[in-house]
């Protein structure tokens, strides 16, 4: 019982997944807020874009 105990205490491996868990949740994290920080701040050049081939289109 005392060598399964002290097994269970050094075993890393569970912590180890744990750490590359946070890791890919922060990545994931920072990926999603700047796609969110580019798609906000070209939203108006896409809609000014648009309008001159609609109204070049038009013409």
């Amino acid at each position: 019982m005392r060598r399964f105990i002290a097994r269970f205490l050094n075993d890393e491996d569970g912590a180890t997944a744990i750490e590359y868990g946070l890791i890919c949740a922060l990545i994931v994290l920072v990926i999603i807020s700047g796609l969110a920080a580019i798609g906000g701040s070209n939203e108006g050049s896409y809609g000014r874009t648009m309008q001159k081939i609609s109204d070049a289109l038009k013409g």
